[in-house]
């Protein structure tokens, strides 16, 4: 009963972190086709300047390998110095064009122009408060998903399924950040704004069609539903719905 009481309350924490970032990293502003190599980002879950890259990620419907970065981490930050030169995140490696990017208003840039060829959209552009806002929301969630945990190695990467703005998603990968765990982010955010509400009652009445085409009409095509977060792992074969069950799984499989 303790335990889930905790939850919501770690959920309404997280809805606050949302509202504090004005929900951006929810609504995809253009779907660009992936890259033919992954990117990869070194990243800390509760760093509000590495939450800025996360969100515009969702915003072109980016994956990228995410390489969980935690203060007192001892598996990337070695790994990020080594290949960077120094030990500052977020770090945003692109394959394709041999970049090494650090600045989060930097990457955010380079994103928008490089895949979608558009400037960066006025709700993505740093504001001067927006510090103040992203720190106020990283706080709320307890500053969760910031320091690293004692945890086992997977042989194999994790795939979670999310987008920035989900309260929901966001417990999930602040546990996979302290924890240390690689994880490929797949970003399926809303392509429509009739997509806004959780995934039992949307905006739109009636039963859920995705747009015809799109990441969350192939993710329905397989799954019959689009819920985030969803996860799957490879060492295990494990595959599920909802956070407080993904949660529950990541503390049995590789807690230490």
């Amino acid at each position: 009963m303790l335990r889930a009481l905790k939850h919501q309350v770690n959920v309404l924490e997280s809805v606050a972190t949302s509202s504090f970032s004005a929900w951006r990293g929810c609504l995809v502003v253009k779907p660009v086709p992936q890259p033919e190599k992954p990117l990869i980002l070194y990243d800390i879950e509760a760093c509000p300047y590495c939450r800025k890259v996360r969100e515009a990620l969702t915003a072109l419907h980016l994956d990228a390998e995410i390489r969980p970065c935690p203060k007192g981490g001892r598996i990337y930050r070695g790994e990020a110095e080594s290949l960077g030169g120094k030990k500052q995140f977020p770090m945003l490696i692109d394959q394709n064009a041999g970049q090494v990017l650090y600045e989060s208003d930097e990457i955010v840039e380079y994103l928008f122009t490089r895949y979608a060829n558009i400037s960066v959209p006025g709700y993505y552009q740093s504001k001067s408060w927006q510090v103040a806002l992203g720190a106020a929301g990283s706080a709320s969630s307890e500053l969760r998903g910031m320091r690293a945990e004692p945890a086992k190695r997977p042989e194999q990467g994790l795939h979670l399924w999310s987008f920035e703005g989900s309260p929901f998603s966001r417990l999930v990968r602040e546990k996979l950040c302290e924890f240390e765990l690689p994880y490929t982010l797949h970003n399926l955010g809303k392509e429509h704004w009739t997509e806004f509400g959780p995934a039992f009652q949307r905006i739109r009445p009636g039963p859920y069609k995705p747009q015809p085409g799109g990441k969350r009409d192939t993710f329905f095509q397989e799954h019959g539903r689009v819920q985030v977060p969803y996860l799957e792992d490879p060492n295990t074969g494990v595959k599920l719905f909802e956070s407080k069950r993904i949660l529950d799984y990541l503390e049995k499989e590789y807690a230490m």
